[in-house]
């Protein structure tokens, strides 16, 4: 899958990137990759059903990953973040 078929789930409003995966979808492209770690993952479970049950009824969830991941903060410590990968197809 290319980059430009993943959005990545942050902080801005549900909304936002239900119309970026809608636009996508309508302009053609057969799946889209919802990327979120963290507190976003919630966000990203929001989207994919908003998508799925307002918008785009035929879209249907495809694989969902579950991982973690290890980052580093400016100190320098390492801590562990859950990251979820969920992919919408038409």
């Amino acid at each position: 899958m290319s980059e430009e078929n993943v959005v990545y789930i942050g902080n801005k409003p549900v909304m936002n990137y239900v119309l970026a995966v809608v636009t996508q979808m309508n302009g053609g492209v057969p799946s889209v990759m919802l990327k979120a770690r963290g507190r976003a993952i919630s966000r990203a479970v929001d989207v994919a059903e908003i998508v799925r049950n307002r918008f785009i009824t035929e879209a249907e969830v495809g694989a969902i990953d579950i991982s973690t991941e290890e980052v580093s903060s400016m100190e320098g410590s390492n801590s562990n973040v859950s990251a979820i990968e969920i992919q919408l197809s038409k």
